[in-house]
């Protein structure tokens, strides 16, 4: 085939395309979209709510999640006091911290520690299902746990969110 006529054929068989409707778009802070979440812990198991409360944190319910950005949601968690435990895990379950100090290990059970602080309890559970990095140190300041059913945070106009339909 002479050269002149394989650059025509060539030509003819390229399709031209759009090529902007093809590029991925990578979500930021700015695109993400933010909303208010309120969830019900009231009968929830902690793990449970854990996982699915970092899941909406994270942002991995929504289409344009990117691993690298905060595009998740900012959720409340209200009744921290009505959670529960599987199995035995109340009073198995142990919760070890270190003062700083020689011989300063101090050791909590779940049941003191729902006792005291329930609301301690939620928050280190969902922030052990976040990245350990700076974005899981971001991540985790856009969640707010409160005992009881009031929280603070009205003026956020939060919407009430049911985690028994969310996968």
């Amino acid at each position: 085939m002479h050269p002149q006529f394989r650059d025509i054929v060539l030509f003819y068989k390229c399709k031209i395309v759009d090529t902007l409707s093809y590029k991925t778009v990578s979500g930021n802070k700015e695109t993400a979209g933010k909303k208010w979440l309120v969830v019900d812990a009231e009968g929830q198991t902690v793990g449970r709510l854990a996982s699915k409360v970092a899941k909406i944190i994270r942002g991995k319910h929504k289409t344009n999640f990117t691993p690298h950005a905060d595009c998740g949601d900012n959720v409340i968690v209200i009744n921290a006091e009505k959670v529960s435990f599987s199995g035995t895990k109340l009073q198995d379950k142990e919760y070890v911290r270190y003062t700083g100090y020689p011989g300063g290990q101090r050791i909590t059970s779940a049941q003191e520690m729902l006792q005291k602080h329930p609301e301690r309890l939620i928050e280190k559970a969902v922030k052990g299902m976040l990245p350990k990095n700076k974005l899981g140190r971001k991540l985790y300041t856009n969640l707010k746990v409160y005992v009881g059913p009031e929280h603070k945070q009205e003026a956020q106009k939060p919407e009430v969110f049911n985690l028994d339909t969310f996968n």
